[in-house]
């Protein structure tokens, strides 16, 4: 029999698959008895799904999390986010330093491809000190939270509060304690603040941070090119998200219509920040207006930057995209940013990882109004071959309309978790669409499909050159 050896195994297949292995053991605790409150009770998929919405640091859920689990299965959920947001080879690498393991060259790139780095070479330093800066990040902002929540509740309570949704904003994931999310804190700018600030430091990516820490420490006052594309298009998206918001929803008195100038702003800035990566929200989600919501689906399939705890496309790949179209209509040969040519090779997997975003939610999207109807394979085979479903199985879902099935899909895909509301409306198919689509999201679909394909094969010839008329 041939051995498989690990050695041979590519670093992303091995990533996707230990974040299956983790989703699976956080489904199992999920699913104890202990994991629920008293006289309450969920099916394994809703364990499934919770589990791969707090891996995948989404934040989309069946249940009320906050109603249905016990302390017990809050803490899973807890630790299942943090796990998901750093990485999970990540922690096990800082558990194999921990203990004076040697790590390996095939562990060391399967950790790059975690991180999101560029080289191999100083991978475990810079692991070390994202823990610890992370570590720091979230216990300020456990403090601040803290301090915010003791207004509402007692101070024991207030701590533990602050301590979850500090690691839940921090790392994206948009789980929050309460039944309306962040809606009752509105009017609190310490709450709303906090939560901000740890989204953007979350979602703007561990090798930005790392950079800003080296351009104040040493003596090069510089930042590399993905940093600076990561900070310039998030700055552009914040500002711009948030004064669109505000433009958008001021005459609104179900958003921001009936608040002060100040709250409406904080607001405005809330949502524009945790829209894109978090799922957060501090108004509730179904009074906005269509025009906001079309607005939140490009906030959302845009998304974090690279090496970070959010989903979606990503800024920098939004930015090599747009770049590329200046460079198209200024008519020029080569793609430059700041003064730095850029490979086509960057701008052929850019285009690469768009491509295959828009293709996967349109099928998904398809998949889902398609059987949306159908409880069972059975009712799907009657519909194709009779073209009708046979019996009582037949299930009211007129909420789930084109548009609201899209944001859901675009709300899963780039991991956000913000929903209109139909999220508990699926069937079966819908919800293990979404599981499979959250999983996909947070690994990169690029990163997804290139752990399941053959090694690349280099051909030793060219094909003759012909063009192609286009536009």
């Amino acid at each position: 029999m041939k051995k498989i050896s690990f050695r041979r195994i590519l670093p992303s297949k091995i990533l996707v698959m230990s974040f299956i292995v983790i989703i699976l053991i956080g489904t199992f605790f999920l699913s104890l008895p202990i994991a629920v409150k008293e006289g309450q009770d969920i099916s394994i998929l809703t364990a499934l799904f919770t589990a791969t919405s707090a891996v995948s640091v989404t934040g989309l859920s069946l249940v009320d999390v906050s109603l249905v689990f016990s302390p017990f299965g809050k803490s899973v959920i807890l630790i299942l986010i943090q796990l998901g947001g750093l990485g999970i080879m990540t922690f096990s690498t800082l558990v194999f330093t921990l203990i004076g393991k040697q790590i390996s060259y095939q562990e060391r790139k399967i950790l790059k491809e975690d991180l999101n780095t560029y080289t191999i070479g100083g991978v475990i330093k810079f692991l070390k000190r994202i823990v610890l800066i992370v570590i720091g990040i979230e216990t300020i902002g456990a403090i601040f939270l803290t301090f915010g929540f003791a207004r509402t509740m007692p101070l024991k309570k207030a701590m533990i509060y602050g301590v979850f949704h500090s690691v839940s904003a921090f790392c994206n994931a948009g789980f929050s304690l309460f039944s309306d999310s962040i809606v009752r804190y509105s009017s609190n700018g310490v709450v709303t603040l906090t939560i901000a600030i740890l989204i953007s430091l979350g979602g703007i990516g561990f090798a930005v941070i790392n950079s800003t820490i080296n351009y104040y420490k040493t003596g090069k006052k510089t930042y590399n090119l993905t940093s600076k594309l990561a900070l310039l298009i998030s700055f552009f998206l914040t500002v711009g998200g948030t004064i669109v918001f505000f433009i958008f929803e001021r005459s609104n008195p179900g958003t921001i219509g009936n608040m002060g100038i100040i709250d409406a702003l904080n607001n405005s800035f809330f949502q524009s920040v945790t829209t894109r990566t978090a799922g957060f929200n501090s108004i509730p989600m179904e009074n906005l207006r269509p025009s906001t919501l079309f607005l939140f689906l490009i906030l959302m399939f845009i998304g974090a930057s690279p090496g970070s705890t959010g989903g979606g496309l990503k800024t920098t790949t939004f930015g090599i995209i747009m770049f590329y179209v200046m460079v198209i209509l200024r008519n020029e040969k080569d793609l430059v940013i700041s003064n730095r040519r850029v490979p086509w090779e960057v701008l052929h997997r850019a285009m690469a990882i768009l491509i295959i975003s828009l293709l996967y939610i349109t099928v998904v999207v398809f998949l889902i109004l398609m059987t949306n109807e159908m409880t069972s394979i059975k009712d799907l085979a009657d519909a194709v071959l009779q073209g009708s479903v046979q019996g009582n199985a037949v299930v009211q879902t007129s909420n789930l309309t084109l548009d609201k099935v899209i944001f859901e899909v675009i709300s899963a895909f780039a991991t956000v978790g913000v929903s209109q509301g139909i999220t508990a409306d699926l069937n079966v198919f819908g919800r293990i669409l979404l599981i499979l689509t959250m999983l996909i999201g947070r690994v990169g679909p690029l990163t997804f499909m290139l752990a399941f394909s053959e090694k690349i094969k280099v051909r030793s010839y060219k094909y003759p050159q012909e063009n192609v008329l286009i536009g």
